[in-house]
């Protein structure tokens, strides 16, 4: 499974709506750190495929989710249930780190 590219054309029906939690890595092209995060988040993807949609939004095309969702620094990794933000880190981190500050565990579908 590949990560989805968020817009504010497809933001409402493939985070708001969805039926498994959405986790979401606000990055940017010129963002050593979210290149660095890259990787991690499609590894995340593998490895929770069918019990967490993975995404992937684009700060710069898409400046107004970034602002209503308060994402000053990136990357952010944000992880929505039932279209609310249940769990957020800001920064580069390993990803066991990562995995278990989102608490991805307890949110992903069984």
């Amino acid at each position: 499974m590949s990560t989805l590219e968020i817009t504010t054309a497809n933001f409402q029906g493939e985070v708001v709506e969805s039926d498994v939690p959405v986790l979401v890595d606000f990055w940017a092209e010129w963002c050593g750190p979210c290149r660095q995060v890259g990787p991690i988040v499609d590894e995340i993807s593998r490895d929770y495929e069918g019990r967490i949609k993975v995404a992937k939004l684009d700060v710069d095309a898409e400046p107004g989710i970034a602002g209503r969702f308060g994402v000053l620094s990136i990357p952010t990794i944000v992880l929505f249930k039932d279209g609310e933000v249940v769990e957020q880190s800001v920064g580069a981190k390993p990803k066991d780190r990562l995995v278990r500050e989102l608490n991805l565990e307890a949110h992903a579908v069984a």
